[in-house]
């Protein structure tokens, strides 16, 4: 182990070079008024209240967190913002965790007798997969914590370290529940086609039970219904044991939704930045990734068909290892390292989104309102309750209250609010100028609210106590 230790300086700088980037750039699109209540300011709303001690019972999801997607992960960041309470704290967390997964690939590569330079090639494929990038910019999300954990768990079964892979697979299950399909997978995986049937039994046994109790249990009890994602499987039951049953007796239905156009531009997205270096014998390593794969194929909720959202992110280490293997086995399409880096390099500038931060693009569409949009959040004292746009969200969520103003919003309980602070100016996607606009006319007629900041169709209103 001191070996691929050593090992560790032919990457580190690829690592911290990512690190500051991705940190830069979220950090950035966050100060521009581009991330979102949904699902920024949901986490970074629920952690807060764990670190003061207080139900994180997020106002504006309606939801304990643990209710949303069983991430008990989420406990283990709150400590972060007890020294200081910070959404920075998240953006951070996301940025290590993407950038250090580099150093299980790097040692999973060379364990598979690849020389240091296509070792560095895995690397860089993976730092230049577009979703890495793109995922990063999304908000937070808890599933990227599991991304570097799926890489360990791997190489400690490669090195037979089993309380390290048992550790992993804890870890993972306690970043969304969902995960516990990847791992039950894996588990398959590594009996059939690994010959590790002590890992694979282990990895089945704790994702089967995690997936029952998580899904049984612990999200019932704190959300009082099924998980959030299973309204998008409605054509197959509303609730998790019914589609899962319908699976198998309604394979008609199952088809006539996974051969779609969107489907088959999904995968071309998701295979076209790696198909030079992917050999079609080392596909079994795929396995893993099928629970992904498959829901986001039998959904038509367009997020889930894309490089942008993070519901592609656990098919990426498994896609990481069977490129490993593919370079290592067999004679792929490119296998001169300068050439795949390139396709790479090409695959990035043609699927990243980093031209949001160019001129006239979707980050800068606000920059025109920045300055009054920080006049008028630095008016809404910390304790107050607060409604807003969802752009202001994030930037307002170290409170017990919030709630956003997007369509359906409720009249009756305007008075529950301390601030209101609205964009009519760009009121996202969430609402129109038009309710916006009558909210506003609605909150002048109200005796009991004072427009105290006007300035480039930002509007606070403040109550009379």
């Amino acid at each position: 182990m001191l070996i691929f230790l050593s090992r560790f300086n032919t990457v580190k700088y690829y690592i911290i070079i990512s690190f500051f980037i991705l940190l830069l750039s979220s950090s950035i699109r966050h100060i521009l008024f581009n991330s979102h209540g949904f699902d920024l300011g949901i986490f970074d709303n629920g952690i807060y209240l764990i670190s003061q001690g207080k139900n994180p019972y997020v106002s504006f999801r309606s939801l304990h967190i643990l209710g949303d997607h069983g991430a008990w992960i989420l406990y283990l960041i709150a400590p972060f913002y007890f020294i200081l309470p910070s959404i920075y704290w998240l953006f951070i967390i996301q940025a290590f965790t993407l950038s250090i997964a580099l150093i299980p690939i790097w040692h999973l590569a060379k364990l598979m007798n690849l020389t240091d330079g296509k070792a560095k090639t895995i690397c860089l494929i993976y730092l230049l997969y577009p979703l890495i990038f793109n995922v990063n910019l999304f908000d937070f999300h808890p599933e990227v914590i599991a991304i570097p954990l799926f890489f360990t768990a791997l190489l400690s079964v490669k090195l037979e370290q089993i309380y390290g892979f048992i550790g992993s697979i804890i870890f993972i299950l306690g970043c969304k529940a969902v995960l516990a399909l990847n791992i039950v997978m894996m588990g398959i995986w590594l009996i059939w086609f690994e010959g590790k049937k002590i890992y694979g039994s282990i990895a089945i046994f704790s994702g089967v039970f995690w997936f029952i109790i998580a899904t049984q249990l612990i999200i019932p009890a704190f959300s009082g219904e099924e998980a959030a994602a299973v309204s998008r499987y409605s054509f197959l039951g509303d609730s998790v044991g019914e589609i899962a049953l319908n699976l198998i007796l309604k394979p008609q239905i199952i088809l006539s939704y996974l051969f779609t156009g969107a489907n088959l531009e999904y995968l071309f997205l998701l295979f076209i930045p790696v198909i030079p270096v992917l050999a079609w014998q080392e596909l079994t390593a795929l396995i893993p990734a099928i629970p992904t794969l498959f829901l986001n194929l039998l959904t038509d909720y367009q997020p889930q068909k894309d490089l942008v959202h993070q519901y592609s992110l656990p098919i990426i280490p498994f896609l990481i290892i069977a490129i490993i293997a593919s370079l290592a086995n067999h004679k792929t399409w490119f296998n001169s390292s300068l050439k795949i880096r390139i396709w790479s390099l090409i695959a990035f500038l043609a699927l990243a989104k980093y031209l949001y931060f160019f001129p006239n693009n979707l980050y800068l569409k606000n920059i025109h309102t920045w300055r009054s949009s920080n006049e008028a959040i630095n008016l809404i004292k910390k304790e107050g309750s607060v409604l807003t746009a969802p752009q202001f969200a994030p930037h307002l969520t170290h409170r017990e209250i919030i709630g956003l103003a997007i369509d359906n919003i409720n009249y009756d309980l305007i008075d529950r609010y301390d601030y209101i602070l609205l964009n009519l100016d760009n009121p996202t996607g969430y609402i129109s100028q038009e309710e916006i606009q009558k909210l506003i006319e609605f909150l002048k007629s109200k005796n009991n609210f004072n427009l105290t900041y006007e300035k480039d169709q930002i509007f606070l209103f403040t109550k009379i106590n």
